[in-house]
């Protein structure tokens, strides 16, 4: 395992001795963090709480999600400092952002720039079109076979994961931030050009989908999202209104859709 993603530290343990909790000395991983920076042509645009893991992609996925590129062409060059967790990007001719939008601090939790679609990037987020129909028994399949796949988060913890699955290609990536992961498969799918089978592929989240994780989906194309726990109303609202297959506390053989029943056979 990539020793960057956690630290080894001293620690008490509280054990059980025949009915009576005491302490003894050992060790533990404790999941990683940096502070990532992400420089736009020479200008800090934001500061990222995230794994120092898949930096570049994360860069590329965030600023497609911001609206602030519409694909890697947009992108003149990209590179990572590691000594300073900074991306550098310069923008292709042409790009620029915007000045109205100032420095963004995004933590590993909820709450980042906007809660709901930017009302300035508005023409970036389009309802999801029809496409294929999704079989909920292969829905169901993947969700079991999902949530074995975190290698991190049984040896360490403290990580969300989530899964683009496609036939042809699927990406799977673990975070302290559920946002950071959608904001890397995004960058992972922009990078190697497979942006376009996004329509006819699903997401799988461990955790919670709040409206800025139902933003990212919607920004992307994303037809299906389906999650082991709950969605906010925010996010049911928004999946209804942007026509995302939406279901949540998919456990087993159970679970509930929320939205875009239509899409599942």
């Amino acid at each position: 395992m990539d020793e960057r993603l956690f630290a080894v530290f001293d620690i008490k343990e509280i054990v059980d001795d025949n009915g009576v909790p005491r302490l003894r000395d050992g060790e533990k991983d404790v999941i990683g963090e940096i502070s990532l920076k992400i420089y736009i042509n020479g200008t800090e645009y934001a500061s990222l709480l995230c794994l120092n893991q898949l930096t570049e992609e994360l860069a590329i996925g965030f600023l497609y999600s911001e609206g602030v590129i519409d694909s890697f062409r947009d992108i003149a060059s990209i590179n990572y400092n590691e000594r300073l967790f900074a991306v550098m990007i310069d923008l292709a001719a042409g790009k620029s952002v915007d000045k109205c939008e100032s420095l963004r601090s995004v933590t590993s939790g909820c709450g980042k720039c906007f809660t709901y679609i930017n009302p300035l990037k508005h023409d970036k987020f389009l309802p999801v079109p029809d496409a294929d129909k999704f079989s909920l028994a292969d829905i169901l399949r993947a969700m079991r076979k999902f949530e074995q796949r975190s290698e991190l988060y049984r040896s360490v913890g403290g990580v969300h994961s989530v899964l683009f699955h496609q036939d042809k290609f699927s990406v799977f990536n673990e975070d302290i931030g559920r946002h950071n992961c959608f904001d890397k498969i995004a960058g992972v799918l922009i990078r190697n050009d497979r942006m376009h089978l996004i329509n006819t592929g699903m997401m799988f989240v461990s955790g919670r989908v709040s409206s800025e994780i139902i933003t990212k989906v919607i920004r992307m194309g994303v037809p299906v999202l389906v999650s082991r726990s709950t969605p906010t109303a925010a996010a049911v609202n928004l999946a209804r209104e942007y026509n995302v297959t939406l279901l949540g506390y998919v456990r087993s053989n159970s679970g509930y859709v929320y939205s875009g029943e239509k899409r599942l056979v």
